[in-house]
């Protein structure tokens, strides 16, 4: 974290559990998930009234997830907070797997890891984006979850494999691979390779 930053925390109730939110007024530095246990299911608990000095982002991040977990489909229509985490400060091969993965894959979509690879301009490097994935500061805000291996399977997540399940059922995909095709497609929503550059 830049020591210079003034944290400021948000704790957001959700189907996972608390969510933690902290950032200063340069942007968002962090989404901590509650934990590796599967979710419970019901709704999101409203968060109440942020403090007056809540930084922007960090409520432009409380109204964001507020609405992923109502209408996960709905969120694209929303500001997109600033990041100030040093991740996103530095020219790295992980903050372009992250803002490729955030600009591609939406709500409904999942990618491989290898065809992520190829979107951020190293086809070879899908362990590479592992890694990128596993030092995500902000999981479900840029959808590491969406991220999935060329078989099918849904691979590891910080949150826990039930976490990430969850969050994909939650957006109502279902993945299959495709014979040939390093993307992935699934029912109801389409696969991030067959999207515009």
């Amino acid at each position: 974290m830049d020591r210079s930053c003034s944290l400021s925390l948000v704790t957001v109730q959700s189907p996972l559990g608390p969510i933690r939110l902290s950032g200063c007024v340069l942007g968002l530095h962090e989404i901590k998930l509650p934990g590796k246990k599967p979710p419970e299911s019901g709704p999101m608990i409203p968060a109440g009234p942020l403090p007056a000095d809540t930084p922007e982002s960090l409520a432009q991040c409380v109204a964001w997830l507020q609405t992923y977990f109502h209408e996960p489909q709905t969120v694209n229509s929303l500001p997109w907070p600033a990041l100030h985490h040093p991740v996103f400060q530095q020219d790295s091969f992980t903050r372009q797997v992250l803002q490729r993965l955030q600009a591609a894959v939406g709500p409904g979509e999942l990618i491989s890891y290898q065809k992520l690879a190829a979107l951020a301009g190293n086809p070879q490097a899908a362990r590479a984006v592992g890694r990128a994935m596993r030092y995500n500061p902000v999981p479900i805000l840029i959808p590491c979850h969406r991220v999935i291996h060329s078989n099918g399977n849904v691979g590891p997540y910080s949150g826990g494999p039930g976490v990430k399940e969850w969050l994909l059922d939650h957006e109502g995909v279902l993945a299959l691979p495709v014979p040939g095709n390093t993307g992935l497609s699934q029912p109801g929503g389409r696969c991030a390779s067959e999207q515009k550059e």
